[in-house]
């Protein structure tokens, strides 16, 4: 019923709306537009940059990238890495600084001013799934590190990300994707003038069997609707999306059943495992003067087959459950900076607010037999409420030096009704975190920076107030739902105005908990404190008018504090990425080529260091020409067909004909080599 709802209330619509808008079109050629490319990594950045690894990537940057999942949007972000270690429907596995995100535990994304990360979520603290995105229509992403901004709030201690997407698009286009095993994608979108303004709609619709034994039969539809104009004499951008999906996974399996050869690489335990999931949004952004009103409100639905243990805690009918979340989000922010002078210094000030509320109306946990519910282990409710305020001031001492100090207090509220009443309570937390930053501009091409800063993350907060564990009924120890890190980082960034840059940052960070994975629950839970550090360096370079190079490479080192040497590794915590990329861009008409490589590597999965996961690498390439309004591309995907793993874990786990458990390597393998096939029409 919900995949139809969405086809009545997406396709059908564009049909009329690709009729209206190509009528509309007609009064002028295609061939007076100009098109405007805009690399977002050749900004200048010099004098308005607060760290070193603060950035903004333009449209023209992943245009040219072939993709094997819109997630992998967030990898124009240097050093992030965005895999897979189940169903294409879910969230993705993130990591960037040493940390294993999880599902976004420290990394925000927000989607024209919507966030995106999800808290006290069924599956994952953080939750941040991002196939609700059309990438096509997104225009810019700015990005930023550490926790030293003022105005970032939860999730956001290794970094954060805004998308925004078009007001109105360069160019209307249709583009029909062909791929490997059954892949299939169409996109349309289009925007024209209305009502005074602009409206700009976008739809997609992707279906898939993927690379595994197991049929992913992938089913997924999105629409975007987008208002540009003066509403009431306001500048205002509202915009309006839907996504519903479907899917079949196969999760992390066992490297013992690969083996004995009881499955291949891409083989399956359980056949069960899948979910659904839909999200509809409505978001409102809103100008007065010097102040920036965002609005927004979202229903958000997901159901998640699961078994990674297979036959461990139940011999019989085996370990399969489904964690279930349905929830409506409102929230919003106001922000407000202006000018002026301080004992004769001249002053940026900001202030700000955010203010934001979940209600969680279905918080659950049910055993299955073939996605069949058994018996329930959770069944609750939650609603959180948080208002965070923040302020900053930043100096311009003299010329070449420039100053930030702010603050920020978060003020978390919650209440949770659960199945096992004990298990039920409400409680409150707050946190003040302080901010610095100086930045000092040698030259016209070179400047230093040095940050500080407190940020957090939140918990899941029935841990604030659980009593009882929902599975053994043993007692438990309730947990703090803030928990601080700090962060420092130091800094250059070296631009030659001429299409050169280059960007190195060592930062350090320490967490009062860290997230973990639990294989045997399939979640995530606090664990120890942390510490990590490193460096990144990052250039771009605008060889020619159509030759671009890009790359970044990040090392670092973290463990757990308060264990012994031997035993504190981070499991996961994957200590270098490299990523360079060599593009010919010929926008307009003519060729466009990229070649792009992507090194992940290899990680401890214990903490004595004795169980590794391999490193990963793997090379993309896409090709495509275009003639006045059409494009035709070729994409291949893991060029050089390597066996590499998208993510492995290390825990225990039970499958048929073995006695009792064992402890082994479960990962989930990267696709292997994939061709896609690209039309395009502008109109």
């Amino acid at each position: 019923m919900q995949e139809m709802t969405l086809k009545n209330l997406l396709i059908l619509p564009a049909c009329f709306l690709s009729i209206v808008s190509y009528g509309q079109n007609q009064t002028s050629s295609p061939e007076t537009i100009e098109e405007v490319v805009i690399w977002g990594r050749s900004l200048q950045l010099l004098g308005t940059a607060n760290s070193a690894s603060q950035g903004v990537v333009g449209y023209a940057d992943f245009s040219t990238r072939p993709m094997a999942r819109v997630a992998e949007l967030v990898e124009v972000v240097p050093g992030m890495i965005a895999t897979q270690h189940s169903g294409p429907g879910k969230a993705n596995q993130y990591f960037l600084r040493g940390f294993n995100l999880d599902h976004g535990s420290d990394f925000s994304t927000y989607f024209d001013g919507m966030p995106v990360n999800f808290r006290t979520h069924a599956h994952a603290q953080g939750y941040m799934d991002l196939n609700f995105i059309i990438p096509e229509i997104v225009e810019r992403v700015d990005f930023q590190k550490g926790p030293y901004f003022a105005d970032a709030g939860d999730f956001s201690l290794a970094g954060s990300n805004s998308m925004k997407t078009y007001d109105r698009l360069e160019s209307n286009f249709t583009e029909l994707t062909l791929g490997s095993r059954d892949e299939s994608r169409l996109v349309t979108a289009n925007s024209f003038d209305y009502g005074g303004g602009t409206l700009l709609y976008a739809l997609e619709h992707q279906q898939t069997n993927g690379f595994f034994d197991l049929e992913q039969d992938v089913r997924k539809f999105n629409g975007l609707l987008k208002y540009t104009g003066t509403i009431a004499g306001i500048p205002s951008r509202i915009t309006l999306s839907g996504y519903d999906s479907t899917w079949a996974s196969t999760n992390q399996i066992p490297e013992r059943a690969v083996k004995n050869n009881s499955i291949d690489r891409f083989g399956f335990i359980d056949p069960d495992l899948g979910g659904e999931s839909y999200r509809y949004s409505l978001s409102g952004n809103f100008e007065f003067e010097n102040w920036d009103l965002n609005l927004y409100a979202s229903s958000y639905y997901m159901s998640l087959i699961n078994n990674p243990t297979y036959l461990l805690n139940n011999p019989i009918g085996g370990d399969e459950f489904e964690q279930e979340d349905e929830r409506r989000l409102f929230g919003g922010s106001l922000r407000n900076q202006v000018e002026s002078e301080l004992f004769g210094i001249p002053v940026a000030r900001s202030i700000g607010a955010d203010i934001r509320y979940d209600d969680v109306t279905e918080l659950n946990l049910f055993n299955t037999i073939s996605r069949r519910r058994t018996g329930s282990i959770r069944e609750d409710e939650a609603q959180e409420f948080s208002l965070g305020i923040f302020g900053e001031l930043q100096f311009q001492f003299t010329e070449t030096l420039r100053g930030t100090i702010g603050a920020r207090i978060d003020h978390y509220d919650f209440d949770v009704d659960a199945l096992r009443t004990k298990n039920s309570g409400s409680d409150s937390d707050s946190l003040l975190q302080p901010k610095l930053g100086l930045a000092y501009l040698a030259n016209k091409n070179l400047e230093f920076y040095a940050n500080y800063g407190h940020g957090f993350h939140s918990n899941d907060v029935r841990a604030a107030v659980n009593k009882i564990d929902p599975v053994t009924g043993d007692p438990t120890n309730s947990l703090d739902v803030l928990v601080e890190g700090k962060g420092s980082e130091i800094g250059f960034r070296y631009d030659s105005l001429a299409g050169f840059n280059l960007s190195f940052a060592y930062y350090q960070l320490k967490i009062d908990s860290e997230l973990i994975f639990v294989g045997d629950a399939g979640t995530t839970e606090p664990g120890d404190p942390s510490k990590r550090d490193g460096f990144e360096l990052t250039t771009f370079w605008e060889i020619n008018d159509r030759l671009i190079f890009d790359a970044s490479a990040t090392k670092s080192d973290g463990y757990f504090l308060g264990l012994p040497s031997n035993e504190n590794a981070i499991p996961d915590a994957h200590d270098t990425v490299f990523s360079a990329g060599l593009t010919y861009a010929g926008f307009g008409e003519g060729w466009t080529s990229s070649i792009r490589i992507r090194h992940f590597g290899d990680a401890t999965l214990t903490e004595d260091e004795v169980i590794k996961k391999d490193a990963s690498t793997l090379l993309h390439f896409g090709i495509s020409y275009a003639h006045k309004q059409w494009e035709i591309g070729l994409d291949v995907l893991n060029l050089l067909d390597r066996d590499d793993d998208d993510i492995a874990y290390w825990f225990e786990s039970r499958l048929p004909g073995e006695a009792a458990g064992v402890e082994d390597i479960h990962f989930h393998p990267a696709n292997p080599r994939a061709v896609r096939v690209l039309l395009k029409y502008k109109f």
